[in-house]
């Protein structure tokens, strides 16, 4: 059976890539900081009749992060698709999720580097050289549309974004002949069940973020998809 590693996986979206993927016959191997959430999550596609085992890990301990994709390999006997969610990490323990652009430092900036950019690099350099060895793979990797639509309000998370979205496009170019496949999406709507979501957006849900994923794994095109409300 093929695998998918869902890195920084979440009770929406990564929940909704495991049940799509796990409908199409992949194993799912579930990476996350929490513990609990991976035993939920793991339940939960379970119940669905999907094979999955969570590997705790957190995204910015990169030697933890490798360490998990690894065991996920040894587990699953190797890693097909492997898709990595940017999660937001705060600089420190305020209110605010998000560091509009006058406000962006070095030192609020890193940690979120650390997490999109230093996370996304580690886990694709786990599971990369397996690939090119097979001929095959998918790397799929999912940011807010700040990276790709400067918004002010998302001065870091949007310039951590921007890096990685740069790196992805040239990645799918420097490995289209080795038979591996590269995919950026940026979400551009909020996921239906995110708390804090305005009253005056339209969410999208989740599964059919996740359908959107499959179909780009599947017919290996494009190389990057903005999806709006």
């Amino acid at each position: 059976m093929p695998t998918i590693a869902l890195v920084a996986a979440g009770t929406r979206l990564g929940l909704s890539l495991g049940k799509v993927f796990g409908g199409h016959g992949f194993d799912v191997a579930l990476i996350a900081r929490s513990e609990e959430r991976l035993g939920a999550l793991t339940d939960r596609l379970t119940d669905e009749g999907v094979e999955a085992a969570g590997f705790p890990a957190d995204v910015t301990d990169r030697s933890a992060l490798a360490a998990a994709l690894d065991s996920a390999g040894a587990r699953f006997g190797g890693i097909d698709v492997l898709q990595y969610s940017a999660p937001y990490v705060r600089a420190d323990d305020g209110d605010s999720w998000m560091t509009g652009v006058l406000d962006v430092t070095v030192e609020n900036l890193r940690p979120q580097i650390e997490g999109t950019c230093y996370g996304a690099i580690t886990a694709t350099r786990a599971v990369l050289p397996a690939m090119i060895a097979t001929g095959a793979g998918t790397l799929l990797f999912t940011t807010g549309a700040s990276a790709v639509s400067p918004t002010p309000s998302a001065g870091a998370a949007g310039a951590a974004g921007a890096a990685l979205h740069n790196w992805a496009l040239k990645l799918n170019n420097a490995l289209a002949d080795k038979g591996i496949y590269v995919g950026y999406v940026a979400l551009g709507a909020w996921i239906e069940g995110t708390p804090g979501t305005p009253e005056d957006a339209s969410p999208i849900e989740p599964d059919d973020i996740a359908r959107l994923h499959w179909d780009m794994h599947a017919t290996r095109n494009p190389a990057e998809r903005l999806i709006t409300a």
